[in-house]
């Protein structure tokens, strides 16, 4: 009975990994260093593994009741957590293999009368989904590769920045898709193997511009992405403090973002003033002026006007301006588009006036953009002034502490929704405030402190995990 006990606690082992690592990219060196809930490390893999251990040297029906504990309390986990598990085709692979461990392993624990501690089977799981999926991954990196090669017609642009690319990436979309035959990732799809997918399934064989997103997390990401779709335009948004724990410091951010102009067939780089380099798009801008009403702002010398929340959005159109400026678009083509152009989902986003003013902005997890969509909302005086936020994600104490400052000077109310700044915010907040432990209670919360005219704005929304 132990060793089919021991199988099956393999496999709820494997659930609990498989979903970490989901959660984080399937990168195991972000699972252990930079997930936000390191305790559940020990709730559900090392403790269940401990106390499977021993209770499998004391008595085999005690281990058989661990087991089922351990099955219930990811069942409440999975139940619970706002991003469960996905059965990807990875994922079933992943499983497939540990299953094939269980069949490979288990005999030889029963004949060899080895104590049937699981990690044989886990560890034969991860080599071989390792090893296959550099495989599987290498075949479809290498048909995106031709699907774009065989564009002869088609230009590529590449989009990167600490923050506010898929903002550039979904307004240069909208300036130019009356202009050429477009393509781009809907949403925030930046990696290497999102972008691989979206080119195997989406790309057609007309389109005459290609507009890339890519992120990073570490030196050689954004060159990774270079060698794959090879841009002729690159633009470089704003390089800030987001990620740092990952490159370190604002250097080592500013090389990965330029490591996108080694392009092959590099023609023309737009870049933001913080990349350093000798001509900056956003110099060019002047007589910003942004409120609820949206956003009007000069560049190099033309008038501007556009359905935008956020001054910070002035600077992201200049970029988009230079760009479609640079394909052969003139002036009125393009101030019209921009005229035209929506907000970019859950990036300052109105959901409604009536009978609450309520603003999505979930999005938007840097200072410079969360501090900035706040001003806009210091001067609404119909109703009361609500964030619901989580803070800075992945940021410093004290880029939080001077956030907090923002907040004191805009806002009536704060309801803060992340377990990992509570403390910060709950000492730095002079307004009123509610620290939620679990975001289930938010419809609640604001149900009894909000009313008609309030404005509510969702600032950097957050998963529940974090």
């Amino acid at each position: 009975m132990i060793y089919i006990v021991s199988a099956i606690f393999s496999f709820l082992m494997l659930y609990y990994l498989a979903l970490v690592l989901q959660l984080n990219s399937y990168k195991f060196k972000r699972v252990i260093f930079n997930f936000a809930k390191k305790r559940w490390h020990f709730y559900y893999l090392i403790a269940p593994f401990l106390l499977y251990v021993i209770t499998c040297d004391i008595n085999h029906y005690l281990a058989l009741a661990l087991m089922i504990v351990y099955l219930i309390a990811l069942v409440l986990l999975a139940k619970n957590i706002d991003k469960p598990l996905v059965f990807t085709a990875r994922i079933k692979r992943l499983f497939a293999f540990n299953l094939l461990g269980v069949l490979i392993f288990s005999p030889l624990h029963f004949y060899y009368k080895l104590d049937p501690h699981t990690l044989d089977i886990l560890a034969f799981a991860f080599i071989c989904s390792y090893i296959c999926e550099y495989f599987v991954n290498k075949g479809f990196y290498n048909k995106a590769y031709e699907k774009i090669t065989k564009l002869n017609n088609c230009k590529v642009v590449l989009i990167t920045a600490s923050y506010g690319k898929t903002s550039i990436k979904h307004f240069l979309a909208q300036i130019t898709q009356n202009h050429f035959k477009i393509h781009y990732a809907k949403g925030s799809i930046n990696t290497t193997l999102g972008l691989i997918k979206d080119i195997n399934e989406n790309l057609k064989p007309d389109t005459e511009l290609l507009i890339i997103e890519a992120g990073a997390r570490k030196q050689g990401d954004i060159l990774e992405i270079t060698k794959l779709v090879r841009p002729h335009y690159v633009i470089i948004g704003q390089i800030g403090t987001a990620h740092l724990e990952y490159f370190k410091n604002i250097e080592n951010t500013r090389a990965t973002k330029k490591e996108a102009l080694q392009s092959e067939r590099f023609e023309l780089a737009i870049t933001h003033s913080s990349v350093n380099e000798t001509s900056s798009y956003d110099e060019g801008l002047s007589d910003i002026n942004a409120s609820l009403d949206g956003l009007s702002f000069k560049y190099k010398g033309e008038d501007y006007f556009a359905n935008l929340l956020g001054s910070f959005n002035a600077s992201n159109l200049a970029a988009c301006i230079s760009l479609a400026k640079a394909l052969g678009l003139n002036y009125e083509q393009i101030k019209e588009e921009v005229k035209n152009i929506k907000p970019t989902a859950h990036r300052l986003e109105i959901i409604s006036k009536e009978p609450k003013f309520i603003i999505d902005d979930g999005f938007n997890g840097n200072y410079d953009g969360m501090s900035d969509s706040y001003k806009i909302i210091k001067d609404y005086k119909a109703g009361k002034r609500v964030l619901v936020s989580p803070g800075i994600i992945e940021a410093s104490d004290e880029l939080n502490i001077k956030l907090c400052e923002v907040i004191n000077e805009c806002f009536d109310l704060a309801i803060i929704t992340s377990e990992s700044n509570a403390l910060i915010y709950d000492e730095n907040l002079k307004i009123d405030k509610i620290i939620l432990k679990d975001k289930a209670e938010l419809i609640d919360t604001l149900a009894n402190n909000t009313k008609e005219k309030d404005l509510i704005i969702f600032s950097n929304d957050a998963p529940n995990y974090i």
